[in-house]
């Protein structure tokens, strides 16, 4: 089946020079520092404002810079979302355009006042027709913003530009922890191309550690004395979930196994993030499994009360893992789970992809993991998405997940990515309130009953 059309919509190379003698005194520091507290807002009609840090650069310096990042912001537009988009700069009365609000400051706010401070607008015009089949750079260059009086007015430097990037969309049927099949989307079409198995492990299948895991032998403990840890643990916790996927001979193409449990810690009923549990992402090779990515999950205190997260990617030839995505969903609304790299962004409301100004697939910045070792990464630009229901939501919990077509050359990659998506919804589950009931699919005293 053929992927479905995406178009991704992407603003690049911020860059801000402001003369020294227009430059506010306390709102802003030099031009030629690096850490300039500046930034800007990006909107487009009925998606999320996002915002991105602008580098500032002496005002003599002629682009591109050492200091300039690559990407700042993508917009990511379906087929409704294109249709939607050309039809009201068509029919509506009105251009479509991209918004853009520069401030000095630093971002946030304080006792409610924002601590920006308005710099200027920019409004970019697009033309989003045919971009799901053709490249189109609707903006690359300085432009003046301010107030325009000779030699004092500050330049904002910018690319917006849109590309094709088809997707393959894929759907569960039902909730992970209900075995349900996975279908593939597209349009109005759905089609079956995996299934999914649940089930619990137990302190003795360290061997055979889950009829759903054929592939297993004594190798398993490696990887799993590795990356986990399968001691038991006085108290509260969650442990032993595992999810495989199979394609639909009945062969398994991926699973996800928690290999650290969800433990409470000391003197609360949540899990925290200094001790996170974890799950691997596996997939087949060799007669048994390999480990692919770790995905580490908590549960975030305060108001916010969000779902942690951390993946990493573990490379065969490294013995530490890459880090692609860190961020936090809400535990009561859900949300997204994104792996986007290069990107450096900030969403209302949305998960948010690692932010760097390292090249794409590097470790973060303060060395957590392998650095060094992102030249061993093949993944760039957008890798993956899946929508996450949240404790709080009515609705059955069917994550749809999308996968770059350039990521994906063959079943077992996709797999991976089903896999993935299903540990990171189970794991609103593995950290609810331990004061909370989970559903008795969730709950290895039924699956012993059965």
């Amino acid at each position: 089946m053929d992927p479905c059309p995406f178009v991704r919509l992407s603003v690049c190379n911020l860059a801000l020079k402001i003369p020294v003698a227009s430059k506010p005194a306390r709102s802003v520091v030099h031009p030629s520092s690096s850490s300039s507290p500046c930034f800007c807002k990006i909107k487009l009609k009925n998606f999320p404002l996002q915002t991105a840090v602008v580098p500032c650069i002496l005002p003599e310096s002629q682009f591109p810079d050492s200091q300039i990042q690559s990407h700042a912001a993508s917009f990511h537009l379906n087929k409704s979302d294109l249709e939607k988009l050309v039809a009201k700069s068509l029919f509506g009365g009105g251009k479509l355009y991209l918004q853009i609000s520069i401030y000095t400051g630093r971002r946030g706010s304080t006792c409610g006042v924002n601590s920006g401070r308005l710099l200027g607008k920019v409004d970019v015009p697009l033309d989003l027709a045919g971009t799901e089949s053709r490249s189109v750079l609707f903006y690359n260059g300085w432009i003046v913003i301010g107030k325009e009086a000779k030699n004092s007015s500050a330049q904002f430097h910018l690319s917006v530009k849109a590309e094709p990037d088809p997707r393959f969309v894929f759907q569960f049927d039902g909730e992970p922890e209900c075995s349900p099949q996975v279908f593939q989307i597209q349009g109005n079409i759905r089609q079956p191309v995996f299934t999914c198995k649940f089930s619990f492990r137990t302190p003795g299948d360290r061997n055979q550690r889950s009829r759903s895991l054929p592939l297993e032998h004594s190798s398993s403990r490696g990887w799993l004395s590795s990356f986990g840890s399968e001691r038991e643990r006085p108290g509260k916790e969650r442990k032993g979930w595992s999810i495989t996927v199979h394609d639909l001979s009945g062969s398994p193409v991926a699973a996800a196994s928690m290999v650290t449990p969800f433990v409470a810690s000391p003197g609360s009923d949540r899990v925290s993030r200094s001790n996170p549990g974890s799950w691997l992402i596996l997939r087949p090779g060799d007669g048994t499994w390999k480990p692919w990515g770790r995905l580490e999950a908590w549960r975030e205190r305060g108001s916010a009360d969000g779902l942690g997260y951390r993946f990493e990617l573990i490379p065969d030839s490294a013995a530490t893992g890459i880090v692609l995505a860190e961020s936090t969903l809400s535990c009561s609304k859900g949300g997204k789970f994104v792996i986007d790299l290069g990107t450096s962004v900030s969403t209302n409301g949305k998960s948010t992809p690692v932010n760097s100004t390292s090249p794409a697939c590097s470790p973060r910045g303060s060395g957590d993991f392998g650095y060094g070792l992102w030249p061993y990464c093949m993944y760039r630009g957008f890798v993956m998405s899946a929508n996450v229901e949240g404790e709080g939501g009515s609705k059955c919990s069917k994550p749809t997940v999308e996968v770059s077509v350039q990521h994906v050359n063959c079943t077992e990659d996709a797999a991976a990515f089903v896999a993935l998506s299903a540990a990171i919804d189970l794991s609103i589950d593995a950290c609810r309130l331990f004061s909370q009931k989970l559903r008795k699919e969730l709950c290895p005293s039924q699956d012993l009953l059965s």
